[in-house]
């Protein structure tokens, strides 16, 4: 939503944090600078497997300091979607 972006990057850097501590990589938070709307928000990470994925959150510690920091984020978003790539070497 227009004038929410920088609460929802606190959100994800905080985020990061958490994924950091669970030893993932650290991902790239970014804001838009040249798109029509000015407010789009990007988290990118990278993870050695679609498992490792799938495990992101399996500690009950993180996940309950995770719902805290997300728990009010639809009142910054508009929409949002998820993808996941499979990187080609």
């Amino acid at each position: 939503r227009p004038g929410k972006v920088r609460p929802m990057v606190k959100k994800f850097l905080a985020m990061a944090d958490i994924m950091e501590k669970q030893g993932f990589p650290r991902p790239k938070v970014m804001t838009d600078m040249s798109g029509q709307r000015f407010w789009t928000v990007v988290s990118e990470f990278e993870v050695e497997s679609f498992e490792a994925f799938a495990s992101m959150g399996a500690d009950d510690d993180s996940m309950k300091e995770a719902d805290k920091i997300m728990s009010d984020y639809h009142d910054l978003v508009d929409s949002g979607h998820r993808e996941i790539y499979n990187l080609e070497k």
